[in-house]
């Protein structure tokens, strides 16, 4: 008798917690590796879970990774909310990946700039700009680096870096260079003919390693970098004496985005996550992992994090916007371009 009842017990608590399972919904988000994954992981999905009675698995992957996700899964998406960098998040987006943001998402809060569009919006902004060696300049008397047209000067012979075209920073870095010369994304020419007649001659290494990029610095091997606001502050964290500079044409927004993905079978917690991102504690942990700098006004950063990040009116006031919707179809042409003419 006495076995029998903890027989029953014993499935009375299954049953139990199959439904408990069964009410539970399961968000699946895509986004970054690395100190993105363990922020998520550690600080900022569990406190989601509790408040909203669901449980999150993250897929780790880069942007073209989880894109390449998407694609594949067209029709039966895992993902029901993904975190990609702004141009791959407009591929997304033209692909049809991306729900309706809810009306509440982008609010009066949230910085014009970071609204992408109605499906998708940023959660974080980098500054592309100056990394320099605030020493080397220094010992040289120079003053830092102000505008994009200082990658031509001379001075600047093999003691710089700049990412590839593959990187997003030397993308932007191609663009704004078009730009300076009467061009722009629709007229990328003199973009390439400044980067292969002024720029190239004093790059000493097309870096797309963040990596190897703080190893250039720390080794001395350049004084001067085109990258982000968020890596110079990683560099300078280490001990080196780094610094990042806005050029006065504008520092380039690359931003962190998210969007809630269509045919998710939990369409009101993915809209729900996407604006708990936006929420200013969120924004101060994303700050402080990543580097970026807040997308909500209310945020406030720590004066550590606002000293380095994109911040407040007049940062945000800095950047400037690169048009993805004409640069994604003619990304591969141009990087094929870059290989011949720039990095030859």
């Amino acid at each position: 008798m006495k076995k029998r009842i903890l027989m029953l017990a014993a499935a009375g608590s299954l049953i139990a917690s199959v439904a408990a399972q069964a009410q539970t919904k399961t968000l699946t988000v895509g986004g970054y590796g690395g100190s993105f994954e363990t922020l998520m992981k550690e600080l900022i999905i569990p406190q989601f879970e509790k408040t909203h009675d669901v449980t999150i698995q993250f897929v780790a992957g880069n942007s073209t990774e989880n894109l390449a996700r998407l694609q594949a899964q067209k029709g039966n998406q895992e993902l029901d909310v993904v975190i990609l960098d702004d141009g791959p998040m407009y591929q997304a987006d033209a692909l049809g990946f991306c729900a309706p943001l809810a009306a509440d998402v982008a609010s009066e809060d949230i910085y014009d700039l970071a609204k992408i569009g109605p499906n998708s919006i940023g959660v974080g902004f980098v500054a592309t700009g100056f990394t320099y060696s605030t020493e080397w300049f220094k010992e040289k008397g120079w003053e830092p680096p102000s505008s994009w047209k200082d990658l031509e000067d001379p001075k600047f012979e093999q003691i710089l870096s700049v990412p590839p075209i593959s990187n997003t920073y030397g993308l932007h870095t191609l663009v704004m260079m078009a730009r300076l010369n009467g061009g722009g994304e629709k007229d990328i020419d003199p973009g390439f003919t400044a980067m292969a007649d002024d720029v190239a001659p004093n790059v000493l290494v097309f870096e797309p390693s963040s990596g190897k990029m703080s190893e250039l610095f720390q080794s001395k091997e350049i004084a001067l970098s085109i990258w982000g606001s968020g890596r110079t502050k990683s560099l300078a964290d280490t001990g080196f004496p780094a610094k990042f500079a806005y050029p006065k044409e504008g520092a380039v927004a690359l931003m962190l985005a998210a969007c809630p993905v269509v045919e998710s079978d939990a369409p009101e917690a993915s809209q729900e996550f996407v604006k708990y991102l936006l929420d200013p504690e969120i924004q101060v942990k994303l700050a402080d992992a990543m580097g970026s700098g807040p997308v909500n006004k209310k945020t406030v950063l720590p004066d550590e994090l606002a000293e380095w990040l994109p911040y407040g009116p007049e940062q945000i006031d800095k950047l400037v916007k690169v048009d993805w919707d004409v640069i994604n179809p003619n990304r591969q042409e141009w990087t094929q371009r870059w290989a011949r003419e720039v990095e030859r």
